[in-house]
């Protein structure tokens, strides 16, 4: 049996209409951090992004970003992260992102977060 060492958590930069959806990003990072379960993300610090990286961070928790250069440069890039991975292209991100992890999880967002799902689940 494979251990669930890493997870794929997509979500918006954008923190949305609710505050449950903050809270509910929270609550899983403390739950991932506590299981010991490393968060693969798409290294934004805005949004549902920002708030599950940085309740990871204050969980004591591993987060491995993953950007591309082009929203880096806008400095929508999280600076806190222990692992910060710069890629050409947004599907280079989805790519990479799948390669380092064994499960995804989808938080809210927008269509950028279900085209994310969709295509993990057809590769």
């Amino acid at each position: 049996m494979h251990a669930l060492r890493r997870v794929a958590v997509f979500c918006g930069s954008n923190a949305g209409g609710s505050s449950a959806y903050a809270a509910a990003a929270v609550s899983l990072a403390r739950e991932l951090s506590r299981r010991g379960i490393e968060l693969v993300y798409g290294a934004g610090n805005v949004g549902l992004m920002g708030v599950l990286a940085d309740a990871m961070l204050a969980a004591g928790g591993r987060v491995i970003g993953v950007i591309p250069q082009a929203l880096k440069d806008k400095e929508v890039c999280h600076l806190g992260l222990q692992d910060l991975r710069v890629v050409g292209t947004m599907h280079e991100r989805k790519a990479l992102m799948v390669e380092l992890s064994d499960a995804f999880i989808a938080l809210p967002g927008g269509y950028g977060t279900l085209d994310e799902l969709c295509e993990v689940l057809t590769w």
